[in-house]
């Protein structure tokens, strides 16, 4: 074999390992290329619509959860926090009247409170992040069901149903804020000093500290953009349903651990990628909407993510021995 010919294969395992979202895309690129082959109806605007909605929302609770994986913690209350921060959304147009921007601004806030409330907390006691989020998920989950008293607010703004099912083509318009999200999270993590100090942080907390990162600063910082990124999810459910459904975030805990784990991310903290988890995400919509075009039953659905998780775990315990 020529030198050209054994030199290929390295230059790919290179990439390969430089770039692990590439292995992931290739995986997303089959399973679509499989899906097309065999379900005409995969390929319809209405279909990928669908897809591209599922994935606005969803890559928004992933990208809530892996800032926290980022420091080697994990949130258990995003879905609470971003079901809290639905209802309120909700309720300041249907029982205070709130214009649009100012309900916005009310479940914004809610879901950045609740995120300071986590990194203080968690910061300060020096319990676990995972047993802190943990009880704060019960809390933000009572306070839900106290304010809606288990019903649901019907009286959300006209401009607000709009643009939870507006589209154009196959593009859905809740992408117009998903999208620059995503983006200015990879921008944030690459290009800025406060997402070096996370992964920092996440790499090493006494080295981190000894090189004069804030690591306190930097933890609760963390929980706050969390709970930014959460809140944002639940509004968009919000816009989607056309209603503040005070179920809003129960299910969100596969898809926020398990797409930042299979995009790259490590358990143990100090590492993450934008990219991958937006792929994670990709693939786990994918794998949702085909079992639904194969009209597989619910439970085998709930089986197969399961296992996903434990694929997850155990590629993250890989990631982070090696």
């Amino acid at each position: 074999m020529s030198d050209q010919g054994v030199t290929m294969p390295r230059a790919v395992l290179s990439g390969l390992r430089r770039h692990e979202w590439l292995g992931l895309a290739a995986v997303l690129v089959l399973g679509i290329v499989a899906m097309a082959a065999t379900q005409p109806a995969f390929l319809s605007t209405y279909n990928i619509y669908i897809m591209l909605t599922a994935f606005s929302l969803s890559v928004l609770i992933a990208l809530s959860q892996m800032v926290i994986l980022a420091i080697g913690q994990l949130n258990l209350s995003v879905g609470g926090l971003g079901g809290l921060a639905a209802v309120i959304f909700a309720g300041a147009m249907d029982v205070l009247g709130l214009p649009v921007p100012l309900a916005i601004l009310a479940g914004l806030a809610v879901g950045l409170l609740g995120g300071l409330i986590n990194g203080i907390v968690t910061w300060r006691t020096g319990l676990n992040a995972f047993i802190v989020t943990l009880a704060t998920l019960s809390i933000f989950k009572g306070v839900n069901i106290g304010l809606t008293e288990a019903q649901p607010f019907y009286g959300i703004a006209e401009p607000v149903k709009w643009f939870g099912n507006a589209r154009l083509g196959a593009l859905p318009a809740l992408l117009l804020v998903s999208g620059p999200v995503v983006i200015l999270t990879g921008v944030i993590l690459a290009r800025t000093m406060f997402g070096r100090h996370l992964l920092a942080v996440g790499g090493n907390q006494q080295a981190a500290a000894l090189s004069g990162v804030g690591v306190g600063r930097i933890i609760v910082l963390a929980h706050v953009a969390s709970g930014g990124l959460a809140a944002m999810a639940g509004m968009l459910a919000v816009a989607r349903l056309q209603l503040g459904q005070p179920t809003i975030g129960d299910d969100w805990l596969i898809v926020s651990f398990a797409a930042p784990v299979i995009g790259g991310a490590v358990l143990a903290g100090g590492h993450v990628s934008v990219i991958g988890t937006c792929l994670g995400v990709a693939i786990i919509t994918l794998i949702n909407n085909a079992l639904v075009l194969l009209r597989v039953d619910p439970f085998a659905v709930q089986l197969l993510l399961g296992f996903l998780i434990l694929f997850a775990v155990g590629l993250g315990r890989v990631r982070s021995g090696r």
